[in-house]
């Protein structure tokens, strides 16, 4: 009895002095989880099948010593190319190099990579540049030399390339040769049974990069036209005077003209000879001292076959 009444008695004084009575203690709550963020998968960037016309607007030099063949980005700095005034179907710039004496005797016009898997084209007309910046001193024909190494960066970027255009166009059957509207149209038909790497085009000068050339045509006027090819080991000519026999291991090999091409326009229609230069590999530069032949080849016939006085100014 007297337990309880102690009992009693500490409750009346825990509940006056405001104490609390204990509570339960209650499980507590779980900590929540916290969120799981899925880290970011490592980028995967597959290799571009070209180079872009803006990174080739940027550093030309670095999209074409990744893509030719023995082209180090030194020798085309070296070359100092400058933008021509059309771009290809892609954006592209068309690059140039003009090399200009105090009085030139002529004009010569080199255009390589006319078609895009034809990469040597564009890696000797490189070398050439280098080799035209230092003329040796006896020089008799002092030449103004205008180079188009690449006529076809699209075709020469696309991977793999390609010898046509970003349309698919053959550049080198696009030029306005007589009634090109009917005979290349049934060449490329009869002839090539619809080959699309051979398709000329909807109508000539199409392309912007045919345009190009034949702007350059009427604007520089040249006496000579050197356009380079591959792969078929040979060298070929059209047009008027006595054609080089040999440049470098190249001997005259004529394999005839076709609606459209560059030989066809320049050689036989408009009378301005034109040597065709066709590496034997489309892959593979000839050695430095191969092309060094070839170029000093060329000079030599240039300066015996074509004296100034033959030549409108």
């Amino acid at each position: 009895m007297v337990f309880f009444r102690l009992c009693s008695l500490v409750l009346l004084l825990t509940a006056a002095h405001g104490v609390a009575r204990p509570q339960a203690l209650k499980p507590a709550a779980p900590a929540p989880l916290p969120l799981l963020v899925p880290l970011p998968l490592p980028q995967v960037v597959p290799p571009p099948p070209g180079l872009s016309a803006q990174a080739s607007a940027l550093s030309p030099c670095a999209a074409f010593a990744a893509t030719l063949p023995n082209v180090r980005r030194e020798l085309c700095e070296a070359a100092q190319l400058q933008p021509g005034s059309a771009r290809s179907v892609k954006g592209q710039p068309l690059w140039t190099r003009d090399i200009l004496p105090a009085k030139p005797g002529l004009r010569v016009l080199v255009v390589g990579a006319i078609h895009g898997d034809e990469l040597s084209a564009g890696s000797v007309a490189l070398h050439w540049i280098r080799l035209a910046s230092q003329p040796p001193a006896d020089t008799p024909l002092p030449i103004h030399w205008r180079f188009v190494p690449v006529l076809n960066p699209d075709g020469v970027f696309a991977r793999p390339p390609t010898r046509v255009n970003a349309s698919g166009v053959d550049l080198n059957r696009n030029f306005p040769t007589p009634n090109w509207t009917r005979d290349a149209k049934i060449y490329w038909e009869k002839r090539t049974a619809r080959d699309p790497r051979r398709w000329p085009g909807p109508k000539a000068l199409s392309e912007p990069e045919s345009s190009f050339l034949h702007q350059q045509m009427l604007s520089f006027q040249p006496q000579l036209i050197v356009s380079i090819h591959a792969p078929y080991g040979v060298l070929d000519f059209d047009g008027p005077y006595t054609p080089p026999s040999r440049l470098g291991r190249l001997y005259l090999d004529q394999v005839g003209i076709f609606p459209g091409s560059l030989g066809n326009y320049g050689g036989v229609h408009k009378g301005v000879p034109v040597v065709t230069v066709e590496l034997p590999n489309s892959l593979r530069t000839p050695l430095d001292s191969e092309m060094r032949q070839m170029w000093f080849d060329l000079l030599r016939w240039t300066t015996e076959r074509l004296a100034p006085s033959q030549f409108g100014r």
